[in-house]
């Protein structure tokens, strides 16, 4: 495995973040492994040297932290991994049960540190921009969190660039604790980052951690057309039929699969390995049901790419509306 900083920050990652999703209780989502599921890709991730582990609250509402905490306590060392989780959607319909204020930000926290089992929470991340909520009210929330040792870096996820640099000024104006990280919508079927977010994220030092790495399993060229239901996530998910459904999606596809038969590799590895070449993205976070899907991204980390077969997969991509926000 290879690793890399977090953004600016000391702490070093693996190049594939293992995204814990599909970790909680199948009754949220019919794909979602259960605990026992579970347990065989957390020991491969670990065995491979992976030490980056993603989640949220919303996720199986609470089970997927749960677990992961349970699996990590048992199978790593704490103080080797880098545990990531987020606040922001609503785990029941009750006021002040979800958004970021200060209120609900402080009780979510306190809520993650119980269920993953752990005493600080090392990237803290909001799911998305709560604009009913002041974002001054939001940051120093945050910041407040950093200084009681609760949590040790910050992350944002999928908004604006506009929007993300606001945030950025306002803790660098009030001496607050600022985003470290970016977990944004990005793939080679989706690539509008490239216009705004990722040229901030390189000027600023912000590690990008891209969600969706293979947008929604099309990239990993298990199906044969968009729209196809062929698999229990692509059925039940609903999202990858919202989020590609541009007419030249397919082609980045194609190209994603020529380029993987050319060369003897899956197409999953393929993508991955294009993702991992851009110079922003720290880790591409990999969800992984299947053994096969984890050992996937692990070698995609060591594959290089030819100008020639980037190129050849970059050729087919057209603009597209804002996604993922």
């Amino acid at each position: 495995m290879k690793f890399r900083s977090l953004g600016t920050t000391g702490a070093r990652v693996s190049r594939i973040c293992l995204g814990c999703m599909t970790y909680g209780s199948p009754t949220w989502r019919p794909w979602v492994l259960d605990r026992d599921a579970a347990r065989p890709i957390f020991e491969r991730a670990i065995e491979a040297g992976i030490n980056f582990f993603d989640t949220a609250d919303i996720y199986s509402l609470g089970a997927s932290e749960e677990i992961t905490g349970h699996w990590l306590r048992e199978l790593g060392v704490r103080d080797e991994l880098v545990i990531a989780t987020k606040v922001f959607f609503p785990l029941n319909r009750n006021p002040n049960m979800g958004g970021l204020s200060r209120k609900h930000i402080v009780q979510a926290c306190e809520a993650s540190l119980q269920r993953l089992g752990v005493e600080t929470i090392d990237l803290y991340q909001i799911h998305r921009l709560d604009r009913n909520t002041p974002m001054e009210e939001m940051l120093a929330a945050l910041d407040q969190l950093v200084t009681q040792g609760k949590v040790h870096y910050l992350g944002a996820s999928s908004m604006y660039a506009w929007q993300f640099q606001k945030a950025l000024g306002i803790s660098e104006r009030n001496g607050w604790a600022r985003f470290a990280t970016m977990q944004n919508h990005y793939n080679l079927v989706y690539r509008e980052e490239e216009r705004e977010m990722l040229p901030l994220c390189e000027s600023e030092g912000i590690g990008v951690i891209p969600w969706s790495p293979l947008a929604r399993g099309l990239l990993a060229g298990t199906r044969q057309k968009l729209g196809d239901n062929s698999t229990t996530r692509s059925e039940t998910d609903g999202l990858d039929q919202i989020l590609y459904d541009h007419p030249a999606d397919w082609d980045v596809v194609d190209a994603v699969r020529k380029v993987a038969s050319e060369r003897g590799d899956a197409p999953a590895q393929v993508a991955l390995a294009w993702l991992l070449a851009r110079p922003a993205v720290t880790a591409p976070i990999v969800g992984a049901t299947k053994l096969q899907h984890l050992d996937d991204a692990i070698a995609a980390v060591d594959l290089e790419l030819s100008p020639e077969e980037i190129a050849l997969m970059e050729a087919p991509y057209q603009p597209h509306g804002v996604k993922g926000h």
